[in-house]
C-alpha cells in the first residue's frame, strides 16, 4: 500500500511540473505562433505595395474571359472596396450587347472583407493583451481565451465563406444598381459577393409577369443565387427572373488568409487538447 501511495504522489508530482510548464513556457509559444500566423493574415488584407498611410493598393480582376460568356467585365478592388467596374452583358434573345460601369463618384463597400479584417483584429487584441511576462494560474482561463480567439477567427473564415442570403427585393433596393452609368435598364439587376477566395458578380435579367398571368405567383426567398423562374414583387409590378449569368474571379489573398485562419484554428485547437488532458487526472485537475 506504501508503494502504492509513493507511486501516486511520485505520478501526482509528475503531472503538477509537466502542468506548470505548460502554463508557463508552452502556452505563450503558442500565443507568439498565432500571433505570427495573424500578422500574416493581417497583411494579405491591407494587400502587398499599401501602406497604412495611404490608400490600399488598386487589383483589377477580369471576369468572364470565356469566348462563350454572356458577362465580360473587370473590377477593381482597392482593400475592401470595390471601385470600379466595367461590365459588358450579351442579351441572349436580341444579341444587344450592353456596357456599364460605375459612376466615377460611386464607390461599393464589400462588408465581408471589412468584417472578416475586423474579426482579424480583434483576435490579435485578445492574443496581445497576454505578455510573455503574464503567467496563466488556471486550464480554464487558457480555455477561456482559446475560445475566444477561435470565435473570431471562426466569425472571419465564415464572413467570407457564407454569402448573405438575400431576397430579390433586398438586391433590387440595395443601391448597387444605382451606381452604374448608364442606368441599368429596369430589367436588369447587379450583385457582387464574395464565396470563400472568389469574388462574384450576379447579373440577373428580368421579364414583368402581366397581371392576367396564368402563372402561380410564388415569391422567391433569400438566397446566395436565384434561379431562373424566381419571382418577387417590387413596389406594384410583379417579376420573374428569366435568365442568370454569373462570373467570377480568385483573390488570391482571400486564399492565403483562409488558410491562415484555418492554420490558426488548428493551433488552438491542439493546446485546448493539451488542457483538457489534465482533466483526465481523477487525482489532480489543474481547473
Amino acid at each position: 500500500m506504501a508503494t502504492a501511495m509513493a507511486v501516486t504522489a511520485t505520478e501526482r508530482a509528475v503531472v503538477e511540473e509537466e502542468f506548470r510548464w505548460l502554463l508557463h513556457y508552452e502556452v505563450h509559444s503558442v500565443l507568439r505562433q498565432l500571433q505570427d500566423i495573424l500578422k500574416e493574415a493581417s497583411l494579405r488584407f491591407t494587400l502587398p505595395g499599401s501602406s497604412t498611410e495611404g490608400p490600399a493598393k488598386q487589383e483589377n480582376f477580369i471576369l468572364g474571359s470565356g469566348s462563350t460568356d454572356q458577362v465580360k467585365g473587370v473590377l477593381t478592388l482597392q482593400g475592401d472596396t470595390l471601385s470600379q467596374a466595367d461590365v459588358n452583358l450579351k442579351i441572349s434573345r436580341s444579341n444587344q450587347l450592353l456596357h456599364f460601369a460605375f459612376r466615377e463618384d460611386k464607390q461599393w463597400k464589400l462588408q465581408q472583407i471589412q468584417d472578416a479584417r475586423n474579426h482579424v483584429s480583434q483576435a490579435m487584441y485578445l492574443l496581445t493583451s497576454r505578455d510573455d511576462s503574464y503567467q496563466f494560474k488556471t486550464g480554464a482561463e487558457v480555455l477561456k481565451l482559446m475560445d475566444a480567439v477561435m470565435l473570431q477567427l471562426t466569425r472571419a473564415r465564415n464572413r467570407l465563406t457564407t454569402p448573405a442570403t438575400l431576397t430579390l427585393p433586398e438586391i433590387a433596393t440595395s443601391g448597387l444598381t444605382r451606381m452604374f452609368a448608364p442606368t441599368l435598364p429596369s430589367d436588369l439587376l447587379v450583385n457582387v459577393y464574395i464565396n470563400l477566395n472568389k469574388l462574384c458578380l450576379t447579373v440577373y435579367q428580368l421579364h414583368a409577369l402581366q397581371p392576367n398571368s396564368t402563372k402561380n405567383f410564388r415569391p422567391a426567398g433569400g438566397a446566395v443565387l436565384h434561379s431562373p423562374g424566381a419571382m418577387f414583387e417590387l413596389g406594384s409590378q410583379r417579376l420573374e427572373v428569366s435568365h442568370v449569368h454569373k462570373v467570377e474571379c480568385v483573390i488570391p489573398w482571400l486564399n492565403d488568409a483562409l488558410v491562415y485562419f484555418t492554420v490558426s484554428l488548428q493551433l488552438c485547437q491542439q493546446l485546448k487538447d493539451k488542457i483538457s488532458v489534465f482533466s483526465s487526472y481523477q487525482s489532480y485537475r489543474p481547473f
